[in-house]
Formats: structure tokens, sequence, C-alpha cells
């Protein structure tokens, strides 16, 4: 590598944005630098990442004997706080799922690494946390996920003051289901998302719409933007990724076929823009009619609940985040039913006591108790 290569750190290397990340890296090898990889298990993926990039160190779950490849293959096996805070880093992408890597992303800010963020729980447990941190250190927070980053890219260049923020939403698997079947559905059908291929967790997130109550929660805090200029809309084609609305009336929108990697390579790159000839171009031709639809409170009864723990701030927004968790995990394992979901969260936060001005500590604290209290309303 050159020394003008960016060094990075992949959290979550074996997820959807991991390996997505790792696709930007190979079509542009002499830009990046893999320093680090880490991932809970999927060691055979793992495996096969760390002898292709070949990273100083490698940080995952498993036996002495099932770890064994990060040695074979030169590599030294490294706790995520070390790793990431470790001189030699320049970025760490935070691609996990869960608040797993919140406390290395802190370490990581407090060390001068600038966070290219993927992982939503990370700003909706502890926003205003991971704000401030960034702000007194000097440190950027890259909005990878797809609607944070269409925001930040229509804000580029921008100093007039924002009447809206306009995030828009596929509507995910369920968008035309009859509403007295939605009882019925299952994980798989959930999984099937109509235009994007993410994780399971954000495309069950998605057909709930609490992954976009959680892009609000981002808006809110990587913006600065006031919960009542943050709006939603149902846009199927998945097209217009975002929509800003200046003072003025004008009104600018990041377009492009949906494709994770535009995100995430705009994220590592910037401030430059870059071709790549592997991510499909936009065809106004082709693509047609764009559509517009108001969202439907019914359907969606997760939205308008996380909103309203979301305003109450304190340690509310990492309580819903914790029960989310969990109740998705157990609809993921068959163990409740789809409409469910918004329920057990509900009932799950009726006891939270809430903290007004968390430390670090507290909120993951919040989440996890919450998690525990959906676990033990299911399991007895």
């Amino acid at each position: 590598m050159g020394n003008t290569s960016k060094r990075l750190v992949v959290l979550g290397s074996t997820g959807s944005v991991g390996t997505q990340t790792l696709d930007i890296v190979r079509t542009f090898p002499a830009n990046f630098d893999v320093v680090g990889l880490a991932a809970r298990r999927s060691l055979d993926l793992l495996r096969a990442q760390v002898e292709e990039f070949h990273p100083n160190f490698v940080s995952c779950e498993g036996t002495e004997d099932e770890k064994a490849f990060i040695a074979l293959n030169g590599s030294e096996h490294r706790n995520l706080l070390d790793m990431v805070t470790d001189p030699i880093v320049d970025t760490v992408v935070t691609a996990t799922v869960g608040d797993v890597a919140i406390p290395a992303t802190f370490a990581a800010i407090e060390a001068g690494k600038n966070i290219a963020l993927a992982n939503k729980e990370t700003v909706v447990i502890c926003g205003q946390l991971v704000t401030e941190a960034a702000r007194k250190k000097g440190v950027s927070l890259f909005p990878m996920d797809s609607e944070p980053n269409a925001i930040w890219q229509c804000l580029r260049g921008e100093e007039q003051k924002v009447s809206r923020l306009i995030i828009t939403a596929s509507g995910g698997a369920f968008r035309k289901t009859p509403l007295e079947k939605l009882s019925d559905v299952t994980p798989d059908q959930a999984l099937a998302h109509p235009t994007w291929k993410m994780g399971a967790k954000i495309t069950i997130d998605s057909a709930t719409m609490m992954n976009k109550a959680f892009e609000v929660i981002e808006a809110r805090w990587l913006f600065n933007v006031p919960w009542d200029d943050i709006e939603i809309v149902i846009h199927p084609q998945s097209i217009i990724h975002s929509m800003v609305e200046f003072v003025d009336g004008s009104v600018k929108a990041q377009i492009s076929p949906p494709d994770m990697r535009l995100p995430i390579q705009y994220a590592l790159f910037y401030p430059d823009r870059v071709y790549n000839e592997s991510i499909r171009q936009f065809d106004a031709v082709a693509t047609g009619s764009l559509n517009f639809e108001p969202y439907e409170a019914e359907r969606y009864p997760c939205f308008d609940m996380a909103i309203d723990f979301a305003r109450r701030e304190g340690t509310w927004p990492a309580a819903l985040c914790g029960a989310n968790d969990m109740a998705v995990d157990l609809f993921l394992s068959g163990k409740i039913g789809f409409l469910e979901i918004p329920t057990l969260i509900r009932e799950a936060l009726k006891e939270h006591q809430s903290i007004k001005e968390p430390s670090l500590g507290e909120t993951i604290d919040a989440a996890s108790r919450a998690r525990e209290k959906v676990s033990q309303i299911v399991e007895g």
C-alpha cells in the first residue's frame, strides 16, 4: 500500500455492511489498507478475509483452536478497544449490529480516530453523548447508512437554514399485505425485502418501520435538527434516499439505485467522489415513475411508539433499542408473532426509570435491562 492509503479497522467485517465495505477496498486497493478486522463468529468468512487482506489485528470469539488461523496468517489477536485505538489506525468502520461496539467507538473517538458509522444503535442509544464526544475531540462521524448518508450529501456545501428533513422508507416486506394477515406472517416472509439486500435484523426493522424511527433519531443528533422538522414518507422504489428542504422552499434529494456500496464508498472517500464501474448508475427513463405515499400508523405501530419514547430522551431511546433487539431476535427464532414485536416493547418499557443525563455506561445498561425484560416477559 502507498503512504496515502487510509488505514481502516472494520468492526463487523462478516456482516452485510462489513462485507460491502471490503468490496470497496477490493475495488480501490491503492486507497485503503485494512489493518484490523473484527467479527463475533462467522469464522470461516473471517478466515477468508484475513487471508485476503492480511490485517495487523483480528478480533473474534471462539476457542483457541478456532482462532489459530489468526497467528498462522501473521496477524495478532486484539480486543476491540486495543485494536481501534492503535496509533496506525486512521478510520474505524462500525458495521456491527446491536450495542457491542459502542464502547470501542467511544474509545476510538477519544483516540482521535474518525468513525465511518453504519451502526444505528450507536446514535440511537447515545446520540447526544457520541456527537458531543466527536465534537470535543475534533473527529468526524461519517454516516454510512443510506438515509443519513443521503442527508449528509444534500447538506454538503450548504450554509442556509434547513426547513425540513424528509426521510424516505420503502415500506418493507408488508407494505401491501392486508392488515388482517399480518398476525400470520413468518420470518422468511419478513426477510424478503422488495428493494434492499440487508442483514436479518435491519430487514425485520424495515418491515416494522422501527429502522425508520431509528433514522429519525440519527438525523436528530447527527444533523442537529429539531424533532418536529424531521418527516418520513413511503417511497417504494428506494431511489430517492432522503431529501432536505431549505427555508426558501428548495428541496435537494440524493438519488441513486439501491446499493449500499455507494454510501459506504462516499463515507470512505470523503471529501472526494470517485467512479466505481460496479455500482449501477441512475437511469431516469428506465426507472420511470417515482411514487410517494403516507405511512400507515396502523400498519407500522412501531414507528409512532418509537418516536414517542425517543423524544423523551434520557435513557428512553437506549431502552427502546434494547427491547427491540430482543423482540426481533424472538420473532426470528419463531418464539413470537410479528405483531407481538411492538406489544412486547411497550410492555417492557412500562417499568423503565429514565436517567435524564446518563453516562455511557448507564445508556448501555438501560439497553441491556430492557433486553432482559423482554426475554423475561416471553420466557416467564
